[in-house]
Parts: structure tokens; C-alpha cells; sequence
């Protein structure tokens, strides 16, 4: 059936795909983190982000500027360490506000309310510069497309579609799962600490990953 739009092996694809999406990143990280934070509507802000840095790099891809940053050791260089830095900033972030930052009290005792374009906007950084978003989609993702195909705009516009729709799928999971962790966390700050700090941790680590290993 997806033959006919110039899609290879599209079981094939939707196998990696799945897999590949379910692998805790950065980018996961970041919405989950978002929903146990501040809600489900910051959660769904910071997955329009990520999807919408998606789009932005499926279109690189197709009109080759991936493949040219790929190519060159240094902007690829460079990408690898302005996405390491940016994580060690929210991982920084992550920790001062959970160890130094005085935390105002709200009487109804729901999740403190942020600026939507500060969310949108760090999940859209973070999905621009993650290099292996970039390897991912100059390397796994065209293997499955039909570049004999008379419009090749079309095969990338199926396959971007289905990722979409896999990844809100996932991200739904992980901002309703963040939702529930909030509430059990509400009354156990110690434990919400921990967690916060577990994912500032996971930031750091994410940065000194991508700042230290070149693959």
C-alpha cells in the first residue's frame, strides 16, 4: 500500500521507528519533566516543540542542509557541542531550582504556572540540536525511501507524518504518566526532589555524552 507513495519496507520502518522513539533522549526527558512539573498543557507545549523541531529537520534533510552538516566534521562538531551545552544548561537549571530557588507557595497547591513560549521554545532548541535526530534522519529514515519515486516530497511527507503520529502517541503516555507522578508527588517533597534531581542528573549526563563521544 505505502509502495505506492515511494515508502520501502514500511513494517520495517514503523519497527525501527518505535523502538528508536521509546529510547529514553533528552527530548522525552525534557516533556516528561515538563508534565510533573507544571501540567499537562506545559507537557503538550513542550511536545509541540519537539515535534515541531522534528518537522524543521525532516525538511533539512530533504533539501540536503543534514547531509552537509553531517559531512562537515566541524558544523556537525559544532551542533554536537552547542546541544551538550544547552543540556548542561537545563540540567544546571533543573538543579538550582530544585536545591537553592525559593519556591512560592500556591494555595490550591497545583503545579506553578510558566510562560508557554519558555517551554515551546527549550523543547524546540533541544530537538534542533540533537545530533543523532540529525544521523537519524540522514541515515535511518531515507533508507525506506523510493528516491525513483516522480515526487519525492511525498514518501517524506508519509513517513514524517506516521513519526508524528507515533511520537504524540508516546509523548501522550509520558505527559499523562507525569501527570499521575505529580500527584503522588504533591505531598512527598523529599521524593520530588530525588526526581528532579535524577533528571537534572540525566541532563548533565546527556551533555557530557554528546561533549566527550564524537558516535
Amino acid at each position: 500500500m505505502f509502495e505506492s507513495f515511494g515508502v520501502l519496507n514500511f513494517w520495517t520502518y514503523l519497527a525501527g521507528l518505535v523502538l528508536i522513539i521509546i529510547v529514553p533522549g533528552p527530548n522525552s526527558l525534557y516533556v516528561l519533566k515538563s508534565s510533573t512539573s507544571h501540567g499537562t498543557r506545559a507537557g503538550y507545549r513542550a511536545a509541540l516543540g519537539v515535534f515541531t523541531g522534528d518537522a524543521a529537520l525532516i525538511f533539512l534533510s530533504f533539501i540536503g542542509v543534514a547531509s552537509v552538516i553531517k559531512a562537515s566534521p566541524t558544523l556537525f562538531m559544532i551542533v554536537r557541542y552547542l546541544g551538550a551545552a544547552y543540556l548542561l544548561y537545563l540540567g544546571c537549571k533543573i538543579l538550582y531550582a530544585t536545591f537553592w530557588q525559593k519556591r512560592i507557595p500556591n494555595a490550591d497547591d497545583e503545579p506553578v504556572v510558566v510562560k508557554s513560549e519558555k517551554i515551546f521554545t527549550r523543547a524546540l532548541i533541544l530537538s534542533l540540536t540533537n545530533p543523532k535526530a540529525i544521523l537519524f534522519y540522514i541515515s535511518f529514515f531515507i533508507q525506506f525511501i523510493d528516491f525513483s519515486y516522480s515526487h519525492a516530497w511525498v514518501p517524506y511527507l508519509v513517513l514524517a507524518s506516521i513519526l508524528e503520529l507515533v511520537s504524540f502517541m508516546y509523548l501522550s503516555l509520558l505527559i499523562f504518566s507525569g501527570y499521575l507522578i505529580a500527584r503522588f508527588l504533591r505531598e512527598k517533597q523529599v521524593l520530588a526532589k530525588l526526581g528532579n534531581c535524577t533528571v537534572g542528573t540525566f541532563f548533565m549526563g546527556f551533555a557530557a555524552k554528546l561533549a566527550i563521544f564524537s558516535h
